[in-house]
């Protein structure tokens, strides 16, 4: 008996593990690479939630899966420098069992050597599996990301593998955690229409953060110089094959899209949930059959000017 209530008793005074996963972000102007915008805000709620913490009660950690080697002073490593610059002493990048070169070198030095290499041939790396290894062996309470990333296919479906994989408990549209009392989190998730919704999930669990959370905070340049990137081989080397397969293209404009509500402060989210459509122009369709549905819902899309 007294054994284990010393084992809940250090149970109980043990750090709380948060991983805060970062990528590298593209400037939608520019195209230089940056720190992601949506991974900086999840950080953001991490760095919030230590700092209201008592001191010692989080043990926060950054990491960025990687399927190639990030050269010092780099466009990869001045990007990943910009998480480092918002107060974190180090940062983990988790790499592949590849000893020695580079991992991306030994995937296929045939198709390397070719001068006449197509974008679409490239190896790409599936970085997913290395960070379920890498979460399976360091067992985190809280797993804080993005929800879509800015480089890459951008699909948003990283922190769904990673629920799927875990076994956790996945909660979107994040925009700040009050409480974390080790077993349950406590967080405000977005809701159409500037609404929020207050949610108590039970740990372990993995959470991604909404464009509407509080914005990052501005990368200090010396903070970032002095922090360090340090690797940690986690995983095999796996190649997506079905992205491998894509057919790449130049962008071409997209349709108009409908009007959408973003709301930031609680005024304006008050305003949007309470207004009325504007215009005064909708009609209700009640008891109609799907070809009228369907008509009416064409209609609309012509006079937006979504369809011509």
């Amino acid at each position: 008996m007294k054994a284990d209530r010393s084992s809940d008793a250090q149970q109980a005074s043990a750090p709380l593990e948060v991983v805060s996963l970062v990528s590298l972000g593209q400037h939608p102007v520019s195209g230089r690479l940056r720190r992601a915008e949506q991974d900086a805000r999840a950080l953001e709620l991490c760095l919030a939630l230590e700092r209201q913490s008592a001191p010692g009660a989080v043990s926060l950690s950054a990491w960025h899966a990687t399927g190639s080697e990030i050269a010092p002073g780099s466009e990869q490593d001045q990007a990943l420098r910009g998480y480092l610059g918002m107060g974190l002493e180090s940062l983990t990048l988790v790499t592949p069992d590849a000893p020695g070169a580079d991992p991306l070198k030994a995937v296929d030095s045939s198709l390397k050597a070719a001068d006449s290499l197509k974008a679409a041939d490239q190896p790409v790396i599936d970085v997913w599996p290395l960070l379920v290894t890498r979460l399976k062996q360091a067992a985190p309470q809280l797993v804080v990301c993005g929800g879509q990333g800015e480089t890459g296919e951008g699909s948003g479906l990283l922190p769904h593998l990673l629920a799927e994989s875990l076994g956790w408990p996945l909660v979107e549209g994040i925009v700040a955690i009050e409480s974390c009392d080790g077993a349950h989190l406590t967080a405000l998730q977005a809701l159409p229409r500037g609404q929020r919704r207050r949610l108590r999930v039970k740990l372990p669990a993995l959470v991604s953060v909404d464009s509407a959370a509080p914005a990052a905070r501005q990368s200090a340049f010396a903070q970032a110089r002095r922090g360090e990137l340090s690797s940690l081989a986690s995983g095999e080397l796996v190649r997506d094959a079905q992205a491998e397969a894509f057919g790449v293209a130049p962008a071409r404009k997209r349709p108009k899209r409908l009007k959408r509500i973003k709301a930031t402060s609680a005024r304006d989210r008050f305003k949007a949930a309470a207004a009325k459509a504007e215009g005064g122009g909708g009609k209700r369709l009640e008891g109609v059959s799907a070809e009228e549905g369907a008509a009416e819902i064409l209609k609309l899309l012509r006079e937006e000017g979504v369809l011509r």
